[in-house]
């Protein structure tokens, strides 16, 4: 298998004192919030869709919004809104799609590359310190590229190995089998101006931020965005406006 290196990213030996304020702030894993990802420190929050995807007629990869799936299923969209609440089963939830509206559920775990991108390019006009910025990787992944000897960050819930290096490597931090586009699964600046999580199992990204660059964010037209609370619960039953579907038996 071919393997890809860390690039600018490099681990950072025993000492991962830079994340000790993370860890300090976050809430319990237990209580499945916003704020158990990203610690509840910032003055806003913002939550960023990853895309189902569908082939068109062309044969041509066409990302889907959740606001198009949830319409198509006669749902409300709204910042708390669940995959299973949306398509109206579990079902939809790694088994069946619903051709003409989605083939390929959202990617769980990873940012997409396209979305990440957009991501960055926003988060680098609110940083001072976008040469200096902290990678943790859930150490779960196993990818080759990410030493095994990496000091771990001890985040609730998750044991995740830490990089330091530049914003710019923010989309390819952990690398295992091609096209390489796994995301980190926590990473902030130096100055900690924003901090963004991925959790292995959600099928959304989490920011913690200025109010000023939430909104920056919610208005990226490459990311399908909605601002949010970092008290607001991310499980697959908390969506508050929609039918919530029982989890199979």
């Amino acid at each position: 298998m071919e393997r890809r290196g860390l690039g600018l990213l490099r681990p950072l030996g025993d000492d991962v004192s830079a994340a000790d304020w993370a860890v300090t702030a976050a809430r319990d894993f237990a209580d499945h919030a916003v704020g158990s990802l990203v610690p509840p420190v910032f003055e806003a929050y913002a939550r960023v869709f990853h895309p189902a995807r569908r082939e068109d007629e062309a044969g041509r990869d066409v990302q889907v919004r959740w606001a198009e799936v949830a319409a198509a299923n006669g749902r409300r969209v709204h910042a708390g809104m669940q995959w299973t609440a949306i398509t109206g089963s579990w079902k939809y939830l790694h088994e069946e799609t619903q051709p003409g509206v989605w083939d390929i559920e959202p990617e769980e775990g990873t940012l997409p590359a396209v979305q990440a991108e957009a991501l960055v390019q926003v988060l680098a006009g609110f940083t001072t310190t976008a040469h200096e910025c902290f990678y943790a990787v859930w150490d779960g992944f196993g990818a080759p590229a990410v030493p095994p000897a990496a000091a771990k960050v001890h985040m609730p819930g998750r044991e995740m190995l830490l990089l330091i290096g530049p914003l710019s490597q923010a989309t390819t931090v952990s690398t295992e089998t091609p096209p390489w586009e796994q995301s980190p699964s926590l990473w902030w600046p130096a100055d900690h101006a924003w901090c963004v999580a991925t959790d292995v199992d959600l099928m959304s990204t989490y920011v913690g931020a200025s109010a000023a660059c939430v909104e920056a964010i919610t208005i990226a037209p490459e990311l399908e965005t909605w601002p949010i609370d970092s008290g607001h619960r991310i499980t697959c039953d908390s969506d508050t406006l929609n039918p919530v579907v029982p989890p199979p038996a």
